[in-house]
């Protein structure tokens, strides 16, 4: 038996699509970011970019579980005195919920450059309609 590491000339990178119409936040954002990096496939290798573009519609049906959606908070902080901003998930919701999506993907990829990469192969939509078509992408399950 022969191991092969994947080269980043040889990898293929599909389209797939996710459905996020009443999906758990968490549980999608791992899906997602397991298809990003490519651990999903028998040609996974950590220094190599090997997974897929995804395309997630419906950001704003999703859901979380319990009292999170009163509770959950997003901070930013610009490293200047008062610069600091804590928005409600109720209001991120409200103004942009494919932000939502994006940070608790983000959140779960690699912090380095590779991960920078896989990020932008994610594309979140707060609506079913989305710009891919011609990429014929694959249903994927949750």
């Amino acid at each position: 038996m022969k191991s092969t590491l994947a080269k980043k000339e040889t990898v293929q990178h599909n389209w797939r699509i996710v459905d996020a119409d009443g999906a758990i936040l968490g549980r999608l954002a791992v899906k997602v970011a397991m298809a990003l990096m490519g651990k999903d496939k028998p040609t996974y290798t950590p220094h190599v970019d090997t997974g897929d573009f995804v395309i997630v519609v419906n950001a704003d049906k999703i859901r979380l579980t319990g009292q999170k959606a009163a509770t959950k908070e997003y901070q930013t902080y610009s490293r200047y005195p008062g610069g600091q901003k804590i928005i409600p998930f109720k209001k991120m919701m409200e103004r942009r919920p494919e932000r939502v999506v994006e940070l608790a993907v983000k959140r779960m990829l690699p912090k380095n450059t590779l991960g920078d990469h896989m990020f932008k192969k994610l594309k979140v939509y707060s609506g079913p309609e989305h710009v891919h078509a011609a990429q014929q992408p694959q249903k994927m399950e949750l």
